[in-house]
């Protein structure tokens, strides 16, 4: 699963990677949660790639309720194309979401560890996800929100979690965001180096913020 993540890269250097218009220059984050405010991009209806905030935990427009989407942070790439609360936006509501890394957690005998996951290169990435529009019928708000696609973990990672987000590759995002539904599971960046250490339990509280989150608490996984 995906719960946790950080996005501190320029503007410029995601404008450039993921050719999305309009990118501005963000507070940087290293502590994302569930319900924030996430960078995305999508496809507008000019037929150019935009950016836009989206709420982290994706609502249904059926839904009554939008504290369902507290449930949604997630969407197994497997059954996406069939689960009712996602089918929708797999088809025509797709987007890519921007990060520098993420966080799992590994059991061991003192407790759960936390350990940042980044490219081994450094660069920024983007995950898969979904977006979808929904509206209070009492008050007529409108949200937009998302969700983060997940996988088997690439066996780097295996050790840690049996689940990771769908980490795209630039041209990998092309073809996610150009409706590519087939080999699905070639979208992931299965053959992209990673890195990952642990760090400090103090990413378990969401209100924790700052760049000490991801400094090394250890050595470096397979070192």
């Amino acid at each position: 699963m995906c719960g946790r993540f950080a996005f501190y890269s320029p503007a410029e250097a995601v404008a450039a990677l993921f050719d999305v218009r309009g990118v501005p220059e963000l507070e940087p984050r290293y502590n994302v949660a569930p319900t924030q405010p996430i960078a995305a991009g999508r496809e507008a209806e000019s037929g150019r790639r935009e950016f836009a905030m989206l709420r982290w935990g994706l609502i249904p427009s059926w839904a009554k309720d939008p504290s369902i989407g507290n449930r949604m942070i997630n969407a197994r790439l497997e059954t996406v194309a069939d689960k009712p609360s996602f089918r929708a936006a797999f088809r025509q509501r797709r987007c890519i979401i921007f990060a520098d890394g993420f966080y799992e957690w590994r059991k061991e005998e003192q407790g759960k560890t936390p350990y940042f996951i980044s490219l081994a290169s450094g660069e920024p990435f983007a995950f898969a996800g979904l977006w979808e529009a929904w509206t209070d019928r009492g008050t007529g708000e409108s949200l937009h929100t998302a969700t983060i696609l997940t996988t088997e973990a690439h066996e780097f990672l295996a050790g840690l979690h049996d689940r990771m987000p769908v980490v795209l590759t630039p041209e990998g995002a092309n073809r996610w965001l150009g409706g590519d539904a087939t080999l699905l599971e070639d979208l992931s960046a299965g053959r992209m180096g990673f890195r990952a250490w642990p760090v400090s339990r103090r990413v378990n509280a969401a209100a924790n913020e700052g760049p000490d989150l991801i400094e090394p608490g250890g050595a470096e996984l397979g070192g």
